[in-house]
């Protein structure tokens, strides 16, 4: 007699699987506390921001997610409300926030376009998310030099400070060169030109960071970090190793890259 076991369905996804999105959302947050800083508002910050994350990708996949789009359902009822409840006191105390809203609503409907044609992890589509990230950093920078709740005017001089933008854009290397290296080791390890364009952007990231450092009076921490970076993508090239490990590599590195800015600022 043959005795048949009943399968309980999965309950439907919370949070999105790319377990390597969250270390890019942490980046720009650890980069700002090293060079402007605790602010008042980083918590309500960080809350907004880590919410917002699964309730794009929610409700991307509300939308045009493929197979049942009423699994994302669950996700969406969680994380949209949160994301409103943390940002909404953001938006009353800072009203200049509104156009950073504005911003970043137009790269979340570059998202839904990629997700409408089921390209979201195309390189593309993580390029908008490394800009997302990237541009938190002088967000915080201006909230940080913010003492008390501020008008409609953005405090652009604190934004655009030599250390906010050096943060920025060294941000902004670390996730690109980030993104090539494990596309070229996972999902495109059969593309030899992803392999190519990783090594070759690492290679140019140093002499970016010195040219950052040198702008915004930093010592060579940020230098060396980039360096460790040249050297991961030319020669951790192991076909062995599980994305697991791979992940561990990427984010010793970014945390390389975290220490040395704060470490020089």
């Amino acid at each position: 007699m043959t005795t048949v076991t009943a399968r309980h369905p999965r309950p439907d996804p919370l949070v999105p699987h790319e377990h390597g999105a969250w270390a890019f959302l942490l980046l720009p947050v650890a980069l700002s506390l090293g060079v402007t800083g605790w602010s008042a508002a980083l918590p309500l910050v960080v809350a907004t921001w880590v919410c917002a994350y699964p309730a794009a990708w929610a409700t991307s996949g509300l939308a045009f997610g493929r197979g049942r789009r009423g699994r994302f359902r669950r996700a969406a009822r969680v994380w949209v409300p949160l994301t409103v409840a943390a940002g909404t006191p953001l938006l009353a105390l800072h009203p200049w926030l509104c156009w950073v809203l504005l911003t970043y609503t137009g790269l979340h409907a570059a998202t839904l376009q990629h997700a409408r044609r089921h390209r979201e992890r195309s390189l593309t589509a993580d390029l908008v998310l490394v800009a997302q990230c990237s541009l938190l950093v002088p967000v915080l920078g201006g909230l940080a030099a913010a003492t008390g709740p501020t008008a409609w005017v953005p405090p652009v001089d604190a934004m655009l400070a030599p250390d906010v933008v050096g943060a920025a854009v060294l941000c902004a290397l670390a996730l690109v060169g980030s993104t090539l290296h494990v596309k070229s080791l996972i999902r495109e390890r059969a593309d030899p030109a992803y392999a190519t364009a990783s090594r070759l952007f690492a290679a140019m990231a140093p002499a970016a960071a010195v040219a950052v450092s040198l702008a915004a009076g930093w010592g060579v921490g940020p230098v060396l970090a980039f360096a460790a970076l040249t050297v991961r993508a030319w020669a951790l090239r192991r076909p062995d190793w599980r994305p697991a490990r791979i992940g561990l590599a990427e984010l010793a590195g970014l945390v390389g890259v975290v220490a040395g800015v704060a470490l020089s600022a």
